[in-house]
């Protein structure tokens, strides 16, 4: 009994004295996806004569002033039929009513496959940038978003993983028959991305990467852009996704005069 007492006193001192009591907290990610979901849009097409009229493209979200929308340069389209009254558009949700935006292209980053668009209407919520240089290996990130383009519905939806790793866009060939004129270009100018180990589809590209914490984005999801030069050289790649660091945005929209 006295070896007992005196386990449990040691214990309790332990407790009480070096703080390890643990605690435990609720998930925030719920409250911040309900924030963070105004703010996601659909970018693409839009042509009313056309079946269908919408084609979609990828996701955005909007910053700022909340009539400015950041997305992947890709998931633009090459060219905008005017001729045939197509626009570039964006399509919202607001509780049970959807819609379409026009939207015009403000500004791109091509080599970090950022573009900045201007919607029309009333102004999004918009989401906070956070500091994408404070990112670390191991901590968890969510990213909401329209994967597999809108065959879910106009419905975001949101994953989870952590950043497994902070890597070069792109890394050397093993042969030079394996380079092609896009890795040259990542080699010659590379930067960091950060790598998640989440799935993100197509539709996925432009989609926000932030703390489930506290909302704060610190990337952009690229799938097409970054696939080109680190993917290629998997056989099989799996479970892997990337996202540009926000800082690349914030250059951008600093800019143009878009104030965070």
């Amino acid at each position: 009994m006295r070896l007992q007492n005196l386990l449990v006193i040691g214990i309790g001192v332990l407790s009480s004295g070096l703080g390890f009591t643990p605690r435990l907290s609720a998930d925030e990610l719920p409250d911040i996806i309900k924030k963070i979901k105004p703010a996601i849009v659909g970018i693409g097409t839009y042509q009313k004569t056309r079946t269908p009229a919408a084609v979609f493209r990828g996701t955005g979200f909007s910053v700022g002033d909340g009539l400015h929308v950041l997305t992947n340069a890709h998931v633009l389209p090459e060219a905008v039929d005017k001729s045939k009254f197509e626009t570039l558009a964006v399509f919202t949700r607001d509780g049970e009513k959807q819609s379409v935006r026009r939207a015009a292209e403000i500004a791109i980053d091509e080599s970090h496959d950022i573009a900045l668009l201007r919607i029309g209407g009333s102004p999004l919520p918009s989401v906070r940038l956070g500091d994408s240089s404070k990112v670390r290996e191991g901590e968890p990130y969510a990213f909401t978003g329209y994967p597999i383009g809108m065959v879910l519905g106009l419905n975001p939806v949101t994953h989870r993983g952590i950043v497994s790793a902070i890597s070069p866009i792109a890394i050397p060939a093993h042969t030079s028959q394996r380079l092609n004129a896009k890795m040259i270009r990542r080699l010659t100018d590379p930067y960091e991305v950060f790598q998640l180990d989440a799935t993100a589809y197509p539709g996925n590209s432009g989609s926000p990467l932030y703390d489930p914490k506290s909302g704060e984005v610190v990337g952009i999801i690229n799938k097409v852009f970054v696939q080109e030069t680190k993917e290629n050289l998997l056989e099989r790649p799996s479970g892997i996704s990337y996202a540009i660091p926000i800082k690349y945005a914030l250059t951008l929209l600093n800019a143009n005069g878009i104030k965070q």
